[in-house]
């Protein structure tokens, strides 16, 4: 059967879409903790388990993703995490808070790590014409399936309890997965299906290698990509997770005004994925990379002298949708450095900087706050790491072009001896 790439696209979101619904687990935090008399540390250690395990299983089953091909890896992935939800229901019916860090945050970790890398590799071989704006689209789900979890969820726990919500969000999680799973697949080989504009598959006009993914971490392109992501995703990660308190302490925001810019948040992350992916085919990957930490360089140096609070909140705003696009451009940048040929695997390595950026950037932001009694010294720490990251991304723009003028001298002097031998035939 000859399958439309939009709906490969679609089915990609249907996956991410599921396993973003994690972002969603403050709504469950309070209901347990009264309900089951838990500690909020203890609640807290299951989010913190999935979440840093969802980078690392990305690395860790990235070759086995490549291997299984993207319908086995994302069923594997529903069957894990909507095992992992559903379970989170049996540990609460059982008083196991044990079990709850087992299913909450060891299945549905892994399954979230492996569903969230199954589809990226196989949308950028059927969007060959726009990386930028296939992987945007997926993980532009995983930015937005808090949107949809959290009321549902919320309503679910007020109507039917906190077990039989788990017992339904899993199943509903399990199904969409499935279904995106089955019908998701790889182009046949010379051809892209279900496009009139790009008939054959040939390698991207921006694609510099083909290499395989231990070839790609020897490549000082690989560390550069990975330590530009690291500190995006700190700086993204620290904002995400003290938003609140640092606005109503800094500017005086309200409870309920902070609790609104925390909504708003959301949005600049799940829209920052689509807009600044699909900005890159157009610009370039080394761009984008390059206007995030230009962007907040400048966030970062303003916020500590920023009393307007409309200000404050746009400076956050922003600093969120780079947070949000840095996920959304990284397999593309990816694809276009190292090729496809093991794409899920080399996307997972670079994923380790979710789970290190995940424990790293509200550790620092805590430690720093605690010590200095202010958020104040927060901002010249990022501001630093921010500005030696953006003189990685223009050293890494400066390595592309110098690569892209060597390959196209190399396809110029090619084509120059074909004619020469067309001549002489």
């Amino acid at each position: 059967m000859k399958k439309n790439r939009w709906l490969i696209a679609l089915s990609a979101i249907a996956i991410h879409l599921s396993i973003g619904g994690a972002y969603a687990y403050s709504v469950y935090k309070v209901p347990i903790v009264e309900q089951m008399g838990w500690t909020e540390t203890s609640v807290t250690i299951a989010f913190t388990i999935m979440m840093g395990l969802a980078g690392t299983a990305a690395a860790f089953f990235g070759s086995t993703v490549e291997k299984l091909g993207p319908k086995k890896a994302a069923m594997l992935a529903a069957v894990l995490f909507g095992l992992g939800q559903a379970g989170a229901g049996v540990a609460i019916a059982i008083d196991s808070v044990v079990m709850y860090w087992l299913t909450y945050g060891l299945l549905s970790g892994v399954g979230m790590g492996i569903g969230y890398i199954a589809p990226v590799s196989t949308l950028v071989k059927w969007f060959p014409d726009r990386r930028g704006l296939a992987t945007g689209m997926a993980v532009l789900g995983f930015g937005s399936g808090a949107l949809i979890t959290a009321p549902v969820a919320a309503n679910l726990m007020e109507t039917v309890g906190i077990t039989t919500t788990y017992y339904i969000l899993g199943i509903c999680y399990f199904t969409l997965m499935l279904l995106g799973a089955l019908y998701i697949a790889p182009p046949k080989k010379g051809e892209v299906a279900g496009s009139e504009n790009v008939s054959k598959y040939t390698a991207s006009k921006t694609e510099l290698n083909q290499l395989s993914a231990r070839e790609a971490v020897r490549t000082r392109q690989f560390w550069m990509l990975w330590l530009m992501h690291l500190v995006n995703v700190s700086a993204g990660i620290m904002m995400i997770s003290v938003a609140s308190p640092m606005a109503q302490e800094l500017v005086g925001l309200s409870v309920a005004g902070a609790a609104t810019m925390v909504g708003i948040m959301g949005l600049f992350n799940g829209g920052g994925r689509l807009l600044w992916a699909t900005a890159s085919d157009y610009i370039g990957r080394s761009n984008v990379f390059i206007i995030f930490f230009s962007i907040q360089v400048i966030a970062f140096a303003v916020l500590p002298f920023t009393t307007n609070t409309l200000l404050f909140q746009m400076m956050i705003f922003l600093v969120v949708s780079c947070y949000g696009g840095g996920f959304s451009n990284l397999p593309a940048f990816a694809s276009d450095l190292f090729g496809t040929k093991q794409l899920g695997v080399i996307h997972g390595y670079l994923l380790t900087t979710w789970s290190i950026g995940g424990v790293c950037g509200p550790l620092l932001v805590s430690g720093i706050h605690n010590a200095a009694g202010s958020y104040t010294p927060v901002f010249y720490v990022f501001t630093a790491l921010i500005a030696i990251s953006l003189m990685i991304s223009l050293a890494l723009r400066r390595d592309v072009k110098q690569q892209q003028r060597v390959i196209t001298e190399m396809k110029s002097v090619q084509s120059g001896r074909d004619v020469s031998t067309s001549v002489k035939n």
